[in-house]
């Protein structure tokens, strides 16, 4: 779904990039006739350069060479072994000033291939605080790369080969625990953990970060890694969870885009309780769903308050594209979309609807999934079977800012006011205009969104009131949560329903919401991704008091993909 070509679809080489190549071409012979002659201004020393990837008694040595001066201490000279001297330095010195650690042995692995220039290797440290002493071993690795000046074999330095965990600006310190540990708990109470719960991992350490002091703990001692300020962090970039996230989590006060990770507890301290909405029997099941796929990510939420049930991820030591993701939801959007539609009295349920097999608009050509079309049908046989042209059409009846304002005023996105109680991205819908308002219409363009924004999307349809999504109850430190200006009309709502029900039970979700009931509604979708050769699949859905939302990444339509996750969640959560 979601599909789109521009109208003209010919590509043309422009004749500069020709020239380019020739250039690129010609200076490379210059740079190698230069190197092999040795060459300052024509004066030969009479030495080559090496050239060409380390070999393998090159990584081998460099390597060693490397951690024995690191392990003996000797600051200098392991830097020198690096192509960046004055960052290794630093940073190695912090880990013996910072990080306090005293002493450190370091075992270097074999690399996966012979020809491989990325080496494994162990830590086995002795932190040092306070006249105490406590072991800590961790695997890292390093990469090893000719430097092309001069053919020397470095180590390529990057801030993840003193510690795995460690990226730019990060440091790792040992000290008093600035926030006191918690004990998470369930909605019933139960105990929640990293390791029974993967997923949870990164969620923790922010709900630490949030609530440490709310909870009642005590802080003890630790080795941990001390994230880059949030503004430092982004650099201007924002996250995978879309620019300004993270200056919209630093505003809100929630916890910053990747919270400080504790390494080792020298003195653990004592936590304190903090409750969350989530329920252990839903969680449970979103992680076994995800661990069964590559690149899939869900969230379950209680459409009558909002509450998080579940959020899992396949990879859950990574980011959390779950709450933080920044993808283009394809046509599950066209949620959103309808309920502009039926608002502005340009669709009706059972009216009549074009689908047509292709639209241009805006110098674009759209068209549906297999070219196909359906000659005098309705609106809800052209939402249920997800007809990309049946709302491209309409698009010549809006304004630049009409899909924006729905977003923003009706379902609570895209406003940056979310306090979920970690880090989340809420969403973007910015105003665009020709081919691209077009292209949002059917969520691409500069559409962005990920499950849990869209678990919300299907909860307000569900109750008929956006209810901001929250793990931890805003009576824990008094913070507002986000609402939206306005409700849809009761007519709207009830609207939307009807299509999501049809849609689950004759349209495209039919298969993974079989059997489900009369009180549930879904919409798939699919969203194409440049240089991915499947789209990404989306599947939105409620029953009952439970609506989730799921994508599986370059993995194929949403139905087929994303569905039987939801369904797996919806059957638990009721």
């Amino acid at each position: 779904m979601g599909k789109r070509r521009r109208a003209t679809e010919g590509r043309k080489m422009h004749p500069g990039v020709l020239g380019g190549a020739a250039v690129a071409i010609v200076c490379g012979v210059g740079v190698a006739a230069y190197a092999l002659s040795g060459g300052d201004g024509g004066k030969s020393d009479g030495k080559t350069v090496a050239t060409g990837p380390p070999t393998a008694a090159e990584v081998r040595t460099t390597t060693r060479a490397f951690l024995t001066a690191w392990e003996k201490g000797d600051v200098a000279a392991a830097a020198a072994l690096t192509d960046d001297r004055k960052a290794a330095r630093a940073a190695l010195t912090a880990y013996r000033e910072e990080a306090k650690v005293s002493a450190v042995r370091l075992k270097p692995g074999k690399p996966a291939t012979r020809k491989s220039p990325k080496v494994p290797f162990k830590a086995a440290a002795t932190i040092s605080y306070g006249g105490k002493d406590k072991r800590y071993a961790y695997d890292s690795t390093l990469s090893v790369a000719r430097r092309a000046a001069d053919g020397k074999v470095l180590v390529s330095w990057q801030p993840s080969v003193v510690h795995p965990e460690l990226r730019d600006g990060d440091r790792l310190v040992t000290g008093a625990a600035g926030v006191p540990p918690i004990k998470a708990v369930d909605r019933d109470g139960g105990p929640l953990t990293a390791a029974k719960y993967p997923s949870l991992g990164t969620v923790l350490d922010g709900l630490r970060e949030k609530f440490g002091k709310e909870a009642g703990g005590k802080a003890g001692v630790e080795l941990r890694v001390v994230r880059a300020d949030a503004k430092a962090a982004a650099d201007g970039k924002g996250a995978k969870g879309g620019k300004g996230s993270k200056d919209a989590a630093a505003k809100k006060g929630d916890a910053k885009d990747t919270p400080d990770k504790t390494l080792l507890a020298l003195s653990p301290g004592t936590p304190g309780t903090l409750k969350t909405t989530i329920s252990a029997r839903t969680q449970a099941a979103a992680e076994k769903q995800t661990a069964k796929r590559k690149q899939a990510s869900v969230v379950v939420v209680k459409p009558s308050t909002g509450e998080i049930l579940a959020v899992a991820n396949s990879n859950p030591g990574g980011f959390n594209t779950a709450f933080q993701g920044s993808l283009a939801p394809g046509s599950t959007m066209k949620v959103i979309t309808s309920s502009m539609l039926l608002e502005k009295g340009l669709a009706g349920v059972d009216k009549k609807h074009p689908c047509p097999k292709y639209k241009a608009y805006g110098g674009w050509k759209f068209q549906n999934d297999n070219k196909f079309q359906i000659k005098g049908g309705t609106f809800r046989a052209s939402f249920a079977r997800s007809c990309n042209t049946a709302f491209i059409t309409q698009a010549e009846k809006l304004s630049n800012d009409d899909l924006t304002k729905q977003a923003q005023d009706v379902f609570g996105l895209g406003r940056d006011n979310w306090s979920i109680g970690v880090s989340s991205f809420d969403g973007a819908v910015p105003v665009q205009s020709h081919a691209q308002m077009a292209a949002s219409l059917i969520g691409q363009g500069g559409v962005r969104m990920n499950p849990l924004n869209m678990a919300s999307v299907a909860a307000t349809v569900k109750s008929g009131t956006f209810r901001q999504p929250y793990l931890v109850s805003p009576e824990v430190d008094d913070r507002q949560l986000a609402t939206a200006p306005r409700k849809m009309s009761g007519k709207t709502a009830s609207a939307l329903r009807d299509l999501m029900h049809y849609t689950g039970v004759s349209g495209t979700a039919a298969k993974p919401m079989a059997g489900l009931g009369s009180d549930s509604g879904a919409k798939t979708g699919s969203a194409e991704v440049d240089g991915q050769k499947k789209p990404n699949g989306w599947f939105t859905a409620y029953r009952g008091d439970v609506a989730a939302a799921a994508v599986v990444q370059a993995a194929g339509h949403g139905g087929e993909t994303a569905g039987p996750v939801v369904r797996e969640m919806l059957l638990v959560g009721k």
